[in-house]
C-alpha cells in the first residue's frame, strides 16, 4: 500500500527557510516520481516541484524557482523540499504526491498527473 507522510516545521518566520520531508512507503522510491504541491485557503492547489529519484530529473514551478531545491534519499525513502526566503504568501498546506511516471514539463503541474497523495502539512509564515 502506497503511503506518503509529510513532516517539517509548521511555523516559520519571514525570511527563514524550511525543509519539508515526505516519507514514502509501499514502493521503491527510485521506481516512482514524487512532487510537492501546496494549497492556501481559497486558492487552487499549486505545483511546486517534482523529482524523478531514479535519474534526478526535476521540475520547478515559477513561484519557487530559484529559492527551492528538491532532493531524494532513495535509501531512506525520503524526498525533501527546501524552501528559502519565505514570506507570508508561502503560508499554505503542503502536500507530497507520487506516481509511477515522471510527467513531462507540460503535464507535471496537473493534479491528475499524480495518483497518490499525502495528508498534507500546514506551514505558517508569520512574525
Amino acid at each position: 500500500q502506497v503511503q506518503l507522510v509529510e513532516s517539517g516545521r509548521g511555523l516559520v518566520r519571514p525570511g527563514e527557510s524550511v525543509r519539508l520531508s515526505c516519507e514514502v512507503t509501499g514502493f521503491i522510491l527510485d521506481s516512482y516520481a514524487v512532487a510537492w504541491f501546496r494549497q492556501a485557503p481559497g486558492k487552487k492547489r499549486e505545483a511546486l516541484s517534482a523529482i524523478s529519484p531514479k535519474d534526478g530529473r526535476t521540475h520547478y514551478g515559477d513561484s519557487v524557482m530559484g529559492r527551492s531545491t528538491i532532493s531524494s534519499d532513495n535509501g531512506q525513502g525520503m524526498v525533501h523540499l527546501h524552501l528559502s526566503n519565505l514570506t507570508p504568501g508561502d503560508t499554505a498546506k503542503y502536500y507530497c504526491a507520487a506516481d509511477q511516471f515522471f510527467p513531462r514539463q507540460d503535464f507535471w503541474e496537473q493534479r491528475t498527473s499524480w495518483n497518490y497523495w499525502g495528508q498534507g502539512i500546514q506551514v505558517i509564515v508569520s512574525s
